[in-house]
């Protein structure tokens, strides 16, 4: 009898001393999760009303998502008395380690994040950078995915993607196409001029605002070269460049406008 009654004590005690703390944790743990859950949800809809990258949200939310629960974890297992000075040491150098064994990843993942918040492009557009050009085709977390007009598939690092120049030839709306052409010093200026502005005005592709310009430019070893600079649509902007070449080569033909190539005069001279 004594041994039972010694028994329950003890189990009572241990009841007391470990099972209040741990009713304790798992109610701050279930109403934890509760509020995690609400400031997650609250948090996407934030995301939706301030446009972020489509592939970017899943990304945000989980993260933090899995950093509100860990800290969670670690405040539930605190409150069972369990020391966690060790615990975050431990973590903080296993981290430490990670990191540095992983230093490329992760610079090509916080290159990823950066161009998905900042957004210097988005799926479809033309981009240069990093030395190579190419239509985005997909913005992964750790790398970009461009496809060249010659259909080659370029997987491009975020991270160095991300801390270079890029150009972004798809951004605006509208494009100047810049041309040169050039005339022999024999030919008529002002007719050449005047071919050249009636091939412009006669492209229905070619925007009103702003104004084209067509002026000399130079005058060279053999030719006298006219900027020609009209404003198109971006999506025109090489099929105006393409078709230019060749009217303005039919035309220059029928109007008897000569297009010069390098030449060069050789004086010969007999000593006697």
């Amino acid at each position: 009898m004594e041994l039972l009654e010694s028994g329950t004590d003890y189990v009572t005690m241990y009841a007391l001393e470990y099972g209040i703390p741990f009713l304790k944790a798992l109610l701050i743990f279930i109403i934890g999760l509760w509020i995690i859950r609400i400031i997650k949800n609250a948090f996407g809809r934030l995301l939706t009303k301030r446009n972020i990258d489509e592939s970017l949200k899943p990304f945000l939310r989980s993260l933090l998502y899995n950093t509100l629960l860990t800290l969670l974890v670690l405040t539930s297992l605190s409150t069972l008395g369990i020391q966690m000075t060790s615990f975050v040491a431990i973590i903080g150098a296993a981290g430490l380690a990670i990191g540095l064994a992983l230093q490329g990843t992760l610079q090509n993942f916080a290159g990823g994040v950066i161009i998905l918040v900042l957004r210097p492009f988005k799926v479809g557009d033309f981009i240069e950078g990093g030395g190579l050009s190419g239509t985005v085709k997909e913005i992964q977390i750790f790398n970009t995915v461009m496809v060249t007009p010659d259909n080659k598939r370029i997987i491009v690092p975020n991270g160095g993607l991300s801390n270079e120049a890029i150009t972004n030839y798809s951004s605006e709306d509208k494009r100047r196409v810049d041309m040169v052409f050039g005339i022999g010093y024999d030919d008529d200026i002002k007719k050449a001029k005047d071919i050249l502005v009636e091939l412009i005005k006669a492209d229905e592709r070619v925007l009103a605002e702003p104004a084209f310009r067509v002026d000399v430019s130079s005058l060279g070893d053999s030719s006298v070269n006219f900027n020609v600079r009209p404003w198109v649509a971006t999506p025109d902007y090489w099929n105006v460049y393409w078709d230019f070449q060749e009217k303005v080569k039919l035309e220059f033909d029928k109007q008897g406008i000569s297009i010069p190539f390098p030449q060069r005069d050789v004086h010969i001279y007999n000593e006697k």
